[in-house]
């Protein structure tokens, strides 16, 4: 019976959950993870931040950037990239123009089964981020 019982409670909180949809928070920064096909080089910190106005910021790797942001419920999209201008070695400015590049391209965005975030372009594979620990 103790059985039944937490099973009943178990289910019941569960079913809560599934019907909150999970958001974008605003004011939180994700790292990227991934860009399309590759993984970012070690050692590069490249994160995106949502603000209430909508504009995105963070870093690139070599410089910090911003972005005006659209979201509607799944639809997500990232109007002209800025940058301030630091020259940093050759394969990290490469790795960040191939980001920023891949945010103007962005036409949605999901949660993957192992909690991940992606930002999915029209065609080819996601940018994948983790909400930033701290």
């Amino acid at each position: 019976m103790k059985h039944l019982t937490l099973l009943a409670l178990l289910g019941a909180s569960l079913a809560g959950c599934a019907g909150d949809p999970v958001q974008l928070q605003h004011n939180r920064a994700y790292v990227v993870e991934w860009i399309g096909e590759r993984p970012l080089m070690d050692y590069s910190h490249l994160t995106v931040t949502f603000d209430e106005g909508g504009r995105a910021y963070g870093n690139g790797g070599c410089n910090h950037w911003f972005a005006p942001y659209t979201l509607d419920g799944d639809k997500l999209s990232f109007g002209g990239v800025g940058s301030t201008r630091k020259a940093c070695a050759p394969a990290l400015m490469e790795q960040e123009q191939r980001f920023f590049e891949a945010l103007q391209t962005v036409q949605r965005w999901d949660i993957s089964p192992i909690e991940q975030v992606r930002f999915w372009p029209a065609e080819g594979k996601p940018l994948r981020l983790w909400p930033e620990e701290g």
